[in-house]
């Protein structure tokens, strides 16, 4: 007699709903994260229509105007745009910080199982786009080929931005994939700006900057309710300890960008005495998001997208540079080719198969609106070539006109889907129990 097989084992699914606290969380990130992404867009509009005015030269004098001041060794007379670049994106780096402990600690990274699609999709959206800039440059070499990262990054508030207009009932999973995405995105970005763009390190400087970050983040782990409940406080007692961390990492010649984003590990995630309630972490991001998103990061892009297009001449000169298109194809293909190939690797290696509500097609739609870089590109492209390179210029109306085409392709595509998420949304809101969670979380 045969004896009986084993029954084959069902394939898990990846991308799918996860908890209803989970979801809830992203969206209300979501949400905040588009209205910054609209006011993002419109400092990025009103900056190149200044620097392609009669009135352009105020533009520019404007962005190369001077503030500041010498303290102990540390030179912090900076131009405005380099205090938008190194001081204000800090805030924005201080809640990546925030977000990726959050996710590490009690989010999706916490889980393998759950992290694996989009770190490795996250990963390929770096690997590819970088590898097409180099192989466009290879044949010019030397300058050129040190703007490889600019290609690597995207931009979640523009994306978002762009997804509020045209997507609104993305299904969650797809929605929770593209910000876990963009946070693994961001945290190898921190990486190759911490390793790749440190000159002249200046190690004693860095070794003072452990005592006011141990400091930090003693304070915040021995009174998080003090710093929670009292709204002047983080602002009189910690704001002052950032600071000095910031100068001396400034001065130590690793970007200070990189201060925030310490800063933001430092803070705790979960509360000992009542772990289900938000913790510190979430308190923080809750109040300086807006911050952020309505202020720090639109100023930075104001700053930092004013770029004079020269007419005729200057577009055949920005349009002749491998540069321009090493960056267009990176992010434009790159970006979609690099994260469908490592999310299609991972589910084949795993015996995986994703959600039923998410396809393919759905996925494409996502992955060309992580080609939109913005943000990070334009903080890379200025590390990389300098203020003073023409490649900085291109690599600007590069990263400006990729970011567009990107955003125009993720709306043809997915907006003809959305009829298909909106029944999607409303089969997933039923509550037939009426105890305030949707019936498909439970």
């Amino acid at each position: 007699m045969s004896q009986p097989q084993p029954p084959t084992p069902k394939p898990r699914t990846v991308l799918g709903l996860g908890s209803y606290s989970e979801s809830l969380r992203i969206g209300e990130i979501l949400r905040k994260e588009t209205v910054g992404g609209m006011v993002l867009i419109f400092g990025a509009v009103v900056a190149l229509i200044w620097a392609n005015s009669p009135a352009a030269d105020s533009y520019f004098a404007l962005r190369d105007f001077h503030i500041g001041f010498e303290i102990a060794g540390i030179d912090l007379n900076l131009s405005l745009g380099h205090w938008a670049a190194d001081g204000l994106l800090a805030v924005f780096f201080f809640l990546v910080g925030l977000e990726l402990k959050k996710e590490f600690v009690a989010g999706d990274l916490r889980d393998f199982k759950r992290a694996v699609v989009p770190v490795a999709a996250a990963f390929g959206g770096v690997l590819v786009p970088a590898l097409i800039f180099v192989a466009m440059n290879a044949s010019t070499g030397g300058e050129t080929l040190r703007g490889w990262a600019i290609p690597t990054a995207t931009d979640i508030a523009f994306a978002v931005a762009v997804l509020a207009v045209i997507g609104s009932n993305l299904p969650s999973p797809l929605r929770i994939f593209l910000l876990t995405l963009a946070v693994v995105d961001d945290l190898i970005a921190i990486v190759i700006i911490a390793f790749v763009f440190t000159d002249d390190l200046r190690p004693p400087y860095l070794l003072m900057a452990i005592v006011p970050i141990a400091l930090y983040a003693f304070l915040t782990h021995r009174w998080p309710k003090f710093f929670a409940s009292k709204r002047w406080a983080p602002w009189l007692i910690l704001l002052p300890l950032g600071a000095v961390s910031w100068a001396l990492v400034f001065g130590s010649g690793v970007h200070a960008t990189i201060a925030g984003v310490v800063l933001g590990f430092c803070v705790p995630v979960l509360r000992k005495d009542e772990p289900e309630k938000p913790g510190l972490a979430e308190k923080f991001e809750h109040r300086f998001r807006p911050l952020s998103s309505g202020f720090c990061v639109p100023v930075f892009a104001f700053f930092a997208a004013g770029v004079a297009i020269g007419g005729a001449s200057g577009i055949a000169s920005a349009f002749g540079d491998t540069v321009l298109w090493g960056i267009v194809f990176g992010l434009l293909f790159g970006k979609p080719i690099g994260i469908m190939s490592a999310t299609w690797l991972v589910t084949r290696s795993v015996h995986a198969n994703l959600d039923p509500d998410v396809r393919w097609g759905d996925l494409l739609g996502v992955t060309f609106l992580a080609g939109i870089g913005f943000t990070v590109s334009l903080l890379v492209s200025e590390l990389s070539f300098g203020l003073e390179s023409p490649h900085y210029d291109h690599a600007k109306v590069a990263v400006l006109l990729a970011s567009l085409l990107a955003a125009i392709l993720g709306s043809l595509w997915l907006r003809p889907r959305d009829r298909r998420y909106r029944l999607i949304a409303e089969r997933n809101a039923v509550d037939k129990n009426h105890d305030g969670i949707p019936d498909v979380f439970q």
